[in-house]
Parts: structure tokens; sequence; C-alpha cells
């Protein structure tokens, strides 16, 4: 079953084409990574998935449903984390949390929260204020954020962005526990080593077009990086 179903998919901002004819199918349960440089097209592709932009042209289907036709009902499937926490400063963590549950109009918030302060770390800090937190908390506190309702699909746009290899490692295994069966989980970055790490297949996207697509399993990393920095090499002699 496709979880994602994106056909002739493009945006343009003016005469400027940040997507062009983009067809990408994400199974249901699939960790898809997707690398490209700064300025392909990857924060845009996220930004229309999780209903933030609308797309120029194209469809997409989520679980069946076009995602321009029925958006809010898509929203309680899908959950977005990026390098912006869309947290508030002068909020606790468990206020922070607790706004986003009644958005959601969970039922047992206060249990919800519990849980997940307790599997990010953050139970001793819940009641502190968000701006005294790290870069790496704040994520960590974004993905609780994003969790909140429990969503069947994950949008991870840039995550390590700012954060220490302490902090990049807490990422990186919370992405391996999240990673289920019923989650179906893209990822977007430019770092080819953790991209890989967790990843079921990949994507790479170069100037608003998918150039290339592959099985993680039949990929070598160090193969891998060649063919990358090949294909940006050859978009940019376009």
């Amino acid at each position: 079953m496709n979880t994602i179903e994106i056909e002739n998919l493009s945006r343009y901002f003016g005469p400027l084409p940040a997507l062009e004819e983009i067809y990408l199918v994400v199974k249901k349960g699939e960790f898809l990574t997707i690398f490209g440089p700064n300025g392909a097209g990857k924060t845009t592709l996220i930004r229309i998935l999780a209903t933030i932009l609308r797309p120029s042209e194209g469809k997409i289907k989520i679980n069946g449903l076009d995602l321009l036709e029925n958006s809010e009902q898509l929203r309680y499937q899908i959950g977005v984390i990026s390098h912006t926490t869309f947290l508030y400063d002068n909020l606790t963590a468990r206020e922070n949390l607790s706004f986003y549950g009644k958005m959601y109009n969970i039922s047992n918030l206060n249990l919800r929260i519990d849980e997940l302060v307790t599997q990010l770390g953050l139970k001793n800090r819940q009641d502190d204020l968000v701006r005294t937190f790290s870069r790496g908390m704040q994520q960590r506190l974004s993905i609780a954020r994003a969790l909140i309702h429990n969503p069947e699909i994950l949008l991870f746009d840039e995550p390590y962005t700012g954060l220490d290899g302490y902090a990049a490692k807490i990422l990186e295994n919370l992405l391996t526990q999240l990673h289920t069966r019923e989650r179906t989980i893209i990822l977007t970055t430019h770092n080819l080593e953790q991209g890989l790490k967790s990843c079921q297949r990949v994507a790479v996207l170069v100037k608003g077009k998918i150039a290339y697509e592959e099985e993680a399993e039949r990929i070598k990393p160090e193969e891998f990086e060649k063919k990358y920095f090949e294909i940006i090499e050859k978009s940019n002699n376009l």
C-alpha cells in the first residue's frame, strides 16, 4: 500500500521553478531520505506535503486522499519537524505540548505529555522555559510536538541543522525508534552520512527535480557519495 503518491508536481515562485515535474511514491511504513544541496527544493517539497504550501501543478494523494481537497483532515495524520522548531520560547516545554495537544483535541493529554517528555529525555526540564533549552533539547521538544497526536507520517526537514555531535546521535537513535511498519518517514538532508543511517530508500533532488532513486540496501556509502557529487556536478554544468 502506498502512503504518498506524487504525480507531476511543480511549484513556482513567480517565474522561477522550485520543483519541476516530481513523480514520487512512498510506501506505507517506508523510511525515505531525500538528499540534495541547499536550494534543491527539499523544504518546498516538505512544506507542500505538510499542507503548508500549495503546489502550482500536479497531484498528491496521502492515504488515498487528495491533498488539496482534504488538507484539514490530513493534518491529523502528519507530523512535521524542521530546523524551525515552531515552539514558543516564553512557554515551558509542558505548556508548549499542552498548546499543540489541545489543537488536536488529544484525549488524556496530560498522560500523553508525560509519555513524550519521558521518551525524549525531557522530564526533568518539562517545567522550564523553552528559551533556556539548548538547540538539541529544543529539537527533541520539537519532535515531541510533532508526535503529540501520534501521526502515521513524519516529515523531517533538515533536522540535523545546528545540532552538535551528541544531539545528532540522540536524534539518530530517535529516528530508529520512531520508524515502524505503521509509521512512514520522509527525511531531507544534505548530510550523506547521517541521512543514510536509518533509511530504506534514497532519492536525490537537484534543482527541483528527482535525479536519482535507489534502495538503501543496494548502496555502499562510499559509492553513493561519489554518485551524489557526480549528480550535483552534472546539474551545475547544465
